[in-house]
C-alpha cells in the first residue's frame, strides 16, 4: 500500500475528538503503490497529508472503513495519524498531467479523508523487528473486531516513529459494506482471514486483550464514532436507505460484534495453534 514508502505526521489526539477539516491547497505527489491513488498533498493549516479520495476505486466505502477503523483504534490507546476531513475544491488537481489522476479528483470534488503526514518513519518489518506479546493481541483483537484483511506479511499497515509502532491504512476493514447484505451474518462471524495476520505468532494474550477492550468499546462510544461519517459518504446501494439508517447499521454491527466477541476471539487463537 501507499503507506509502504511514505510516513505519516499526527499530533497527539483522544479518541472521539470531533474531527477538523481542512482545504486541501497543493498536490504535490500522486502514491502509486496501492490501487486508490492516495496522493500526499499541502493544506491550509501548514501540514503535509495523505489525502485518500472518494473517487478512488472503492469510493465512499475505504474512507468509511478508514475512519472508523482508525479512531476504535484510537480510542483503544492505539497511536494512530489524526484524521481530518480534506476538501477539494472543482480547481484542485488541475495541472496534473495523468489522466487517471484527472479523473480521479475530478470525481473527488467536496469531502474525502487524509492522514497527517509521519516524517521519518519506517516500515514495521517482521523479520527484524519485534512487537511484545500484549500489543500483538490487542492488535489482532482490534482486527478480528472491524474484520480488516490487510494487515498481513505482504502489507503489515505499521509504522515504527520515534521508536513507537503507529497504526496506519484500515480502508479494507468492514468488507460486509460492499455488498450490504447480510450484515447480522457478518456481525457473529468469526473471521477466517486472521489466519493470515502479521502478529498472530505473536498474539498469545488474546483473552486479555478481549477482556480489556470489550469494557472500553461501550455502545455510546462506537455510537459517538459512527456519528463521525458525514452524510455525503453515506450511498445507499438502491436509494432505499437513508444517512441515519445506515449509521445505524454500522453501529449494530460493531455493538453486536463486541458483544459476540468470544466468536472472532476463539477463531484466533485456534488458527493460531497452527502455527506455533
Amino acid at each position: 500500500m501507499f503507506f509502504s514508502t511514505f510516513a505519516f505526521y499526527s499530533k497527539k489526539m483522544h479518541a472521539t475528538t470531533p474531527l477538523r477539516t481542512v482545504q486541501v491547497m497543493r498536490y504535490i505527489l500522486a502514491l502509486r503503490e496501492g490501487g486508490s491513488l492516495p496522493a500526499l498533498a499541502d493544506a491550509d493549516d501548514g501540514f503535509k497529508y495523505v489525502v485518500k479520495f472518494r473517487g478512488a476505486g472503492h469510493q465512499e466505502k475505504a474512507l468509511i472503513a478508514e475512519l472508523l477503523g482508525g479512531e476504535i483504534a484510537r480510542l483503544l490507546g492505539f497511536k494512530i495519524p489524526e484524521l481530518v476531513y480534506a476538501e477539494l475544491d472543482e480547481a484542485f488537481g488541475r495541472t496534473e498531467g495523468d489522466e487517471e489522476i484527472q479523473d480521479l479528483l475530478q470525481g473527488s470534488q467536496g469531502l474525502n479523508l487524509a492522514l497527517h503526514f509521519l516524517s521519518g518513519a519506517i516500515n514495521y518489518d517482521p523479520l527484524v523487528m519485534e512487537v511484545d506479546a500484549e500489543t500483538a493481541s490487542e492488535i489482532v483483537w482490534l482486527d478480528a473486531l472491524i474484520t480488516n484483511v490487510d494487515r498481513t506479511f505482504k502489507n503489515t499497515n505499521m509504522l515504527m516513529w520515534h521508536k513507537e509502532l503507529w497504526l496506519i491504512d484500515h480502508g479494507a476493514s468492514f468488507f460486509f459494506h460492499h455488498s450490504w447484505v447480510n450484515w447480522e451474518k457478518h456481525a457473529l462471524s468469526p473471521f477466517a482471514f486472521i489466519k493470515d495476520h502479521v502478529l498472530l505468532p505473536q498474539a498469545s494474550q488474546l483473552a486479555a486483550a478481549d477482556a480489556k477492550f470489550k469494557n472500553m468499546l461501550t455502545e455510546e462510544a462506537l455510537r459517538t464514532i459512527v456519528n463521525l461519517i458525514p452524510d455525503a459518504w453515506l450511498v445507499s446501494p438502491d436509494e432505499s436507505e437513508t444517512p441515519d439508517s445506515m449509521r445505524e447499521v454500522y453501529a449494530q454491527f460493531l455493538i453486536r460484534r463486541v458483544a459476540h466477541s468470544e466468536i472472532f476471539v476463539k477463531e484466533a487463537q485456534d488458527a493460531r495453534k497452527t502455527l506455533i
